[in-house]
């Protein structure tokens, strides 16, 4: 049997007040999730680790089957696998968010909603100012990019800006952990979290006067780097899962092509594809309909209506909750019910982001598996409450993939 989840990335919501108290999934218009959900078998499932924050790196991982606690070493290393950077055992790497700031708080994350050519020009502007051989400014997506820090020490606090939109930067700037460990041959934690603060007040100043924002009404005015870690040891998922041979990861993200690569799933780039409402849908299923042939597991991930959830645009979250059902989910199942050789297939979210608090949440998430012959459960549509009553009940992080896998 092949595999293929299907992974709406921060889809999971709060009941909303102007939507009659149900949840954006509960209310938007889902005829694909719900035959998913009649048809197959539901459940809730943990994703996020005691003692970990919400982030989307330690809950995909986690539902990829990897525990959390003991190979977790943040975004910044697994966004370096995923842009090619070769990351050497002595340095630091963080992601680096170019982000927009006013009246001195964080207005978003995302500098504007960054197209990559944008990110581009200003984080290779960045690296020729500020980079110098302990310091590495690198390209990645959008307003997603790197630091990496040449002997950086890992323990510092660095607060993630999409979970503070509205709050005082200045609060928010990098701080060493108290009672970290000494690392022969790498900075102080209290070193490194100056050194970081230098760069986010160097940044301020020379993106105040860059071209790019001159007449823009929403300014790309500061780096903000965050999640920082080293190499990470990962098994793949084939050594974990022997009846996986090969596998594929399709997303426009590179937090999760960069799990992928360590995960040993090959990389697929689909032409179109933004991470945001304006995705390419269909060449993202076609793309999962095509690896699915020859390959035994994918991994099929659509960021958007995570975007929407930290906007706290709620109409935008509906339309791409919506856009998932109807052009991925729906088309992927009609096409893979026709096949002779079996698929397992299964809905998710990865974590909540409830559009009107702008921010991750750690509460149990919704899925669903479907594949021919599978015993349905009594869950007829697909929602938050619905899924907590299905046939799997509540599964706790690696659990839900070694359900899944067991599907043979």
């Amino acid at each position: 049997m092949k595999h293929l989840i299907i992974l709406g990335d921060g889809m999971s919501d709060y009941p909303v007040d102007s939507l009659g108290g149900k949840t954006p999934l509960e209310y938007a218009d889902t005829p694909a999730f719900d035959r998913l959900a009649e048809m197959g078998r539901s459940g809730s499932l943990v994703t996020i680790p005691d003692g970990l924050q919400p982030g989307s790196e330690v809950a995909n991982a986690t539902i990829l089957g990897y525990d959390m606690t003991k190979v977790y070493e943040g975004r910044g290393p697994l966004e370096a696998a995923s842009i090619g950077y070769d990351l050497a055992s002595d340095e630091l790497a963080l992601r680096c968010n170019i982000i927009t700031l006013a009246d001195g708080k964080i207005v978003n994350h995302h500098g504007g909603h960054l197209k990559t050519d944008e990110g581009k020009e200003l984080i290779e502007f960045l690296d020729k100012k500020l980079g110098s051989d302990k310091v590495k400014f690198i390209q990645g997506i959008q307003y997603r990019h790197l630091l990496v820090i040449k002997g950086g020490s890992k323990y510092i606090e660095c607060a993630p800006p999409h979970d503070h939109p509205g709050e005082k930067w200045k609060d928010l700037l990098v701080r060493p952990l108290a009672d970290a460990p000494a690392e022969e041959g790498r900075m102080t934690p209290q070193a490194t979290a100056d050194l970081i603060n230098s760069l986010i007040l160097q940044s301020q100043q020379l993106l105040a006067d860059h071209p790019f924002n001159d007449g823009r009404q929403i300014s790309a005015n500061s780096i903000w780097p965050w999640s920082g870690g080293y190499r990470p040891a990962m098994f793949t998922l084939q050594e974990m899962f022997p009846s996986i041979k090969s596998g594929v990861v399709i997303t426009a993200v590179d937090l999760i092509r960069g799990i992928g690569i360590y995960a040993g799933l090959t990389p697929i780039e689909v032409e179109g594809a933004t991470g945001l409402a304006d995705t390419n849908y269909e060449g993202k299923a076609e793309a999962a309909l095509s690896a699915l042939r020859h390959n035994d597991f994918v991994f099929l991930h659509v960021e958007a209506s995570d975007e929407a959830g930290h906007d706290g645009d709620l109409q935008l979250k509906l339309k791409t909750i919506e856009n998932l059902d109807r052009r991925i989910v729906g088309p992927v199942l009609e096409e893979v019910s026709k096949w002779n050789e079996p698929v397992a297939i299964a809905l998710m979210p990865d974590h909540a982001t409830p559009v009107e608090l702008r921010v991750h949440k750690g509460e149990p998430v919704p899925f669903t598996i479907w594949h021919k012959g599978i015993s349905p459960d009594d869950v007829s549509c697909y929602s938050e409450a619905t899924c907590a009553k299905g046939a799997f009940g509540l599964l706790r992080l690696g659990e839900f993939m070694q359900e899944f896998m067991k599907l043979k």
